[in-house]
């Protein structure tokens, strides 16, 4: 029996100051916030959530998770 080691499903976190609430144009670029980069979704939305509810009160601050995988491998099923 061998062991099956899960595949790694690579997910970014940042966010920053957007420019107008209703789309996803950053103020400043070179201010964005780097949360990291996380090897599953449950670790990366755990992330995500406690940056948006340090955030909750500035309407204009706004945090994504980035499915790094799907960029990596555009053609690959995903589970």
């Amino acid at each position: 029996m061998t062991d099956v080691v899960p595949k790694q499903l690579l997910h970014l976190v940042f966010g920053g100051e957007l420019e107008d609430v209703s789309g996803v144009s950053f103020k400043d670029i070179d201010k964005l916030d780097v949360v990291g980069i996380f090897p599953d979704y449950a670790s990366a939305r755990a992330a995500w959530k406690a940056k948006a509810q340090a955030t909750v009160d500035d309407a204009h601050m706004r945090y994504f998770v980035v499915h790094l995988h799907r960029l990596l491998e555009p053609d690959g099923a995903t589970p």
